[in-house]
């Protein structure tokens, strides 16, 4: 490649980056995911009825058996305990996933696009064991199911 060639591809590159900074500058480019809306009261709720009542307007689940959690049965490390959930009910606007004993249970909340496959997998702290349940918006009804996870202190079993 010759001098003018690099030379064409940095002023090119150059150009671009400037008319990228000027729209963000001017306020025409934001970064919607970060600024994207979020129900902070349902995310700083203590009582598990409060933090759906803000997320989904209403608390009423109905107990299934088609939404699976996996997550261990012990935990050895409360700090990180994997989880996943499933379901193979159709329609699924979001999954979110509740720790029943922690102060502020709401852990994490997915919406879904249409068509989106209802798998959500992640990482959640448990400060004491109790219940992982899993909360499932489909056809505009609130589904659940739970699971208890043992977390152990130090991996003795406390």
């Amino acid at each position: 490649m010759d001098t003018s060639m690099k030379r064409r591809i940095l002023l090119k590159g150059s150009l671009a980056a400037s008319a990228l900074s000027v729209a963000v500058g001017a306020g025409l480019l934001t970064p919607k995911a970060v600024l994207a809306a979020w129900s902070e009261t349902a995310f700083t709720a203590k009582q598990i009825p409060d933090a759906l009542n803000a997320l989904y307007g209403s608390n009423s689940l109905e107990e299934v058996d088609s939404i699976n959690i996996k997550a261990p049965d012990i935990a050895e490390n409360g700090a990180v305990v994997p989880v996943t959930v499933s379901t193979s009910m159709g329609n699924v606007e979001s999954i979110s996933v509740i720790a029943a004993e922690n102060p502020v249970p709401l852990i994490a909340s997915f919406n879904l696009g249409e068509g989106g496959v209802p798998f959500v997998s992640t990482r959640i702290k448990m400060g004491k064991s109790g219940d992982v349940i899993a909360v499932v918006k489909a056809d505009g009804k609130l589904f659940s199911t739970r699971k208890p996870v043992k977390v152990t202190i130090g991996g003795c079993g406390g």
